[in-house]
């Protein structure tokens, strides 16, 4: 299997994504990493490294999508830099998947642009995988779409279990649609008419949930639109790490607490590790016609090479043709109204 990584992607780029790298190709003799990026920059760090399996090769891209760049400007303007040529591969049948910790939105454009989506898919959405207290669940959409529509998220719903069970090996996971009320009259009219979809569909659908019971309820897919699923991942982000933080300032100040925080390390690091985002790679953006997967912009080389794991599994184990095969299968009172 061929995976293009974006090299120059990420706030850590070149050097902790080409170690990512390093440490997979190491790891998956079988896999044939391409390095997407400025071949000078990616070819000094395999220099330092003294490291370079023969199973990773550069492909070199001149320009580099900042972060805080306009996706839709930056595809249409800078065809050259990596995370284009990145996509290009898989759309020149070179590659078969991409990963990338660049600009977000320059990756989804760019992924449905240059691979479209797949068979019967109406709009691509980010499956994010956050960590709760029965162990984590897969939000989706984390903002690929912001102007959603009721079939969009019921196609979140069967794109997120086919993920959920042949990835994250979940089986018949519980769907959860993300509302103001679990009472079917509450909510607007977007989420009212999603409901009725995944009711009459064959997901294992739990009905509607409340922001608290994200954390409380046994439920493995959370559905909502992209607006709402992005400001829901960095408020959780924002919150963990200001708690973390506080606990330990405040604990601190006073020698008795900060005796009794000692104590408290080995838990504090539990509740560190199940919210580090190095330990899930990556985020797939499910419903394009190739596989993309977006990491965190922090990402160390233990996420990237996570990130490539991940992007193995969901190869082997067909997701997209299984994704593409549940949406023919919905019942035709739902497939009516696609």
């Amino acid at each position: 299997m061929k995976i293009a990584v974006d090299a120059m992607g990420g706030d850590l780029a070149p050097l902790e994504i080409v170690k990512g790298a390093v440490s997979a190709a190491k790891q998956w003799v079988d896999l044939e990493l391409i390095l997407v990026g400025d071949a000078k920059q990616i070819e000094d760090v395999l220099a330092k490294s003294n490291d370079n399996p023969g199973n990773i090769r550069i492909h070199h891209a001149s320009e580099v999508v900042g972060m805080n760049e306009s996706a839709t400007s930056a595809i249409r303007k800078k065809k050259d830099s990596s995370i284009t040529q990145s996509v290009g591969l898989i759309a020149r049948g070179e590659a078969e998947a991409v990963v990338s910790a660049g600009n977000t939105g320059a990756t989804v454009a760019a992924s449905t642009v240059l691979l479209q989506t797949l068979e019967g898919v109406k709009r691509p959405g980010i499956a994010i995988i956050m960590p709760t207290g029965k162990g984590f669940c897969v939000i989706i959409d984390a903002g690929a779409n912001i102007t959603c529509t009721p079939v969009h998220l019921l196609q979140y719903g069967v794109m997120a279990s086919v993920f959920s069970k042949y990835v994250l090996g979940i089986d018949n996971p519980k769907v959860g649609l993300l509302n103001v009320g679990e009472e079917t009259t509450k909510g607007n009219d977007l989420v009212k008419e999603a409901h009725g979809l995944l009711f009459n569909s064959s997901l294992n659908f739990l009905g509607n949930i409340e922001g608290h019971e994200i954390f409380s309820k046994d439920v493995n897919i959370v559905v909502c639109e992209g607006f709402v699923g992005n400001s829901l991942l960095k408020f959780f982000e924002g919150l963990t790490e200001n708690f973390l933080t506080t606990f330990e300032s405040e604990a601190k100040k006073d020698p008795e607490t900060a005796r009794g925080l000692q104590l408290c390390n080995p838990v504090l690091e539990k509740l560190r590790n199940k919210a580090d985002y190095t330990e899930y790679g990556g985020a797939p953006l499910l419903g394009v016609d190739g596989i993309c997967i977006i990491s965190h912009g922090r990402s160390n080389s233990k996420a990237v090479q996570n990130a490539i794991k991940e992007a193995a599994k969901f190869s082997k184990n067909d997701v997209n043709g299984r994704i593409i095969s549940e949406l023919k299968n919905l019942p035709q009172s739902v497939n009516n109204k696609i």
